[in-house]
């Protein structure tokens, strides 16, 4: 009995000591980042974003995310697609939910060649829970929160904060951004209308 407890001690401090090294390495990652202010609030204050600053008309760069099980997953996975990207700060709280439900809802509608994602940072585990109790099962959920890639290749990490600034992307069959939704208050709502109806004329042309 002794003598397991103790291995279940050594396993504790072995998992404690390699968060701690993840969570170094990840300040150090986005140490290095360029930073800007954005017109993005916060409680009335505008947001620092870390990351190159993503703009309509460029070539969407590449990103690695993981899924529910850790696998990871690239933008180049999706050649071919036109994708819409939904980014959230945290799938867990009521505006996150409200926003993943709602296309979640939306994107049964539209054809197969369109593949929609919804990112965020939380870990996977959180996610597919999320998933499994809302029934959200028409969408990619995806994970920032290994090598947080897409948020500092898309400017969309907060500084000091961890999490993604609330977005909408829709990047078209050629891998061109057509469209980018900042939303100016994080606990706001996206404007759905508009990101669905250029998503619907991207398909169009």
């Amino acid at each position: 009995m002794f003598k397991k407890r103790k291995n279940n001690t050594k396993i504790l401090f072995t998992l404690i000591l390699a968060a701690a090294a993840f969570t170094s390495q990840a300040i150090d990652i986005t140490a290095n980042l360029p930073a800007r202010i954005s017109d993005v609030k916060a409680g009335g204050q505008q947001i620092v974003l870390l990351g190159d600053e993503l703009k309509v008309g460029q070539q969407a760069p590449d990103f690695k995310v993981v899924d529910n099980s850790f696998k990871p997953v690239r933008l180049s996975d999706f050649q071919g697609k036109t994708l819409m990207l939904s980014i959230v700060p945290s799938i867990d709280t009521g505006i996150c939910s409200l926003q993943t439900k709602r296309f979640n809802e939306e994107v049964a509608k539209l054809p197969d060649s369109v593949q929609l994602l919804t990112i965020s940072t939380d870990l996977p585990f959180a996610q597919k829970r999320f998933c499994e109790q809302e029934q959200v099962n028409n969408m990619a959920v995806l994970s920032d929160a290994v090598w947080r890639d897409f948020g500092s290749s898309y400017g969309l990490l907060i500084k000091d904060m961890g999490l993604l600034t609330r977005a909408i992307i829709i990047i078209n069959q050629q891998g061109k951004v057509a469209y980018l939704q900042l939303v100016p208050e994080l606990a706001q709502e996206p404007d759905y209308d508009t990101a669905l109806q250029v998503l619907r004329q991207t398909i169009g042309s």
